[in-house]
């Protein structure tokens, strides 16, 4: 992608009443636009970064047996009235202009929708167990949204649901499912901790989430130092300082950011829908559910919190928009600068790695402030200095050193 082309631009100063750290960066990056309060588009650049962490999730969930689907953003009234959760005030009502009262409320969760969908194709315990799941838009009419990405009126996420005959095969999925998260979180350059936690509108059990520390977390962990055993704060009994049941170790209260939960939901939402099976006895059972999320702008709002510096993001490589950031710093346009940085362009392409080539008519110090800003994890400048060594200069974000490499051995390079 050329820089001349790119949708959007980047900003010199911080949007006016933004507080954190990745509202001011990604809308000075040229990532989001923010629409309204809670509300944002996803520019080119934030869309890319979003596709990365979907991409991620993808390939850890269908290693786990999650099959991806799709389901109705508008939720008709008799799904929720079967659960007693159409007066949840989270929703956002939609009816007609012509309608007095609302049929339908935007999609804030989908165990009703699919639950009855299940229903038409489950007969035996041998259609035991599956997994379904979609990356779709929710809409949750949040009170206090802020932060950024981290509490938004509308959002992406991954909701996964599991099918099961028994707890205990729930349970033996649930674990399959925890280990699949840590993996996409450290895909996503995030430390995460697995934490209990209370169930709210979803379930009556306890529940888990996976919680990063950050000083701007709204939630409030109490982890112990050496085992990383965690509880929220809400259903906790540990105390700061203390010392955890498990191994001893300190207990800790921090602040975190929940970038994901998972819910075992029992017969909650086949008893309501009467989704029932014949086990291999011939006799009915009602069918054990589970349900697992993620919020995908909120993991691109973490990985922003965690990985910056004073100049910009730093992202972390599977998650960034582009592997390499080709800069070209000819003041004079110098034709054979730009004939030698646009060979590396090609040569880089041809090697399936993602580019992004400032091809501006911009100054050095212009160009190296919105790299720096953007974050690609690897930088390449070809300028007057360097193809005097017949070379171009090769850096990464996260480090302060550069080293000068022959344009001769750019196929041999790896990112």
């Amino acid at each position: 992608m050329r820089q001349s082309q790119l949708f959007g631009q980047t900003l010199r100063e911080n949007p006016k009443d933004e507080t954190s750290i990745n509202a001011q960066l990604l809308e000075r990056g040229g990532f989001v636009y923010k629409n309204s309060a809670g509300i944002y588009s996803y520019l080119p650049l934030g869309w890319r970064v979003l596709e990365k962490i979907a991409n991620i999730i993808r390939e850890e969930i269908n290693a786990i047996g999650g099959q991806e689907m799709l389901m109705p953003a508008l939720v008709e009234k008799k799904y929720l009235d079967a659960t007693n959760r159409w007066d949840v005030p989270i929703g956002f009502e939609a009816k007609g202009k012509n309608e007095k009262t609302a049929g339908f409320v935007m999609g804030w969760t989908h165990e009703e929708v699919l639950t009855a969908i299940a229903k038409k194709y489950i007969n035996s315990y041998k259609d035991l167990p599956f997994a379904a799941y979609q990356i779709q838009t929710k809409f949750r009419n949040e009170a206090r949204a802020k932060s950024g990405l981290l509490r938004t009126r509308e959002f992406i996420m991954k909701d996964l649901y599991s099918f099961h005959s028994s707890e205990k095969d729930l349970w033996h999925y649930y674990e399959k499912v925890k280990a699949a998260y840590f993996k996409i979180f450290n895909r996503c350059g995030l430390k995460s901790i697995y934490t209990l936690a209370p169930g709210g509108v979803f379930t009556a059990s306890n529940t888990h989430e996976f919680q990063v520390i950050s000083p701007v977390g709204e939630d409030t962990i109490l982890v112990c130092s050496k085992c990383e055993y965690a509880e929220n704060k809400e259903i906790s009994k540990f105390k700061n300082g203390g010392k955890c049941p498990k191994c001893k170790g300190e207990i800790r209260m921090e602040s975190a950011i929940e970038v994901g939960n998972l819910f075992p939901l029992g017969a909650k939402y086949s008893k309501a829908f009467n989704l029932q099976f014949i086990n291999s006895k011939g006799k009915k059972e009602y069918v054990t559910m589970g349900s697992y999320g993620i919020g995908l702008g909120r993991v691109m709002g973490t990985v922003t919190e965690i990985h910056h510096d004073d100049n910009g993001i730093i992202w972390p490589k599977e998650a960034a928009p582009f592997k390499v950031h080709l800069i070209e710093i000819s003041a004079r346009g110098e034709a054979s600068i730009k004939k030698q940085t646009e060979k590396i362009y090609k040569n880089l392409i041809d090697k399936g790695i993602e580019v992004l080539y400032d091809d501006r008519d911009k100054t050095a110090g212009e160009k190296f402030t919105d790299a720096d800003l953007i974050g690609i994890p690897w930088r390449v400048v070809v300028s007057q200095k360097t193809l005097g060594k017949d070379s171009f200069e090769l850096k990464q974000r996260n480090q302060k050193r550069t080293k000068l490499v022959k344009i001769s051995e750019s196929k041999n390079l790896e990112f």
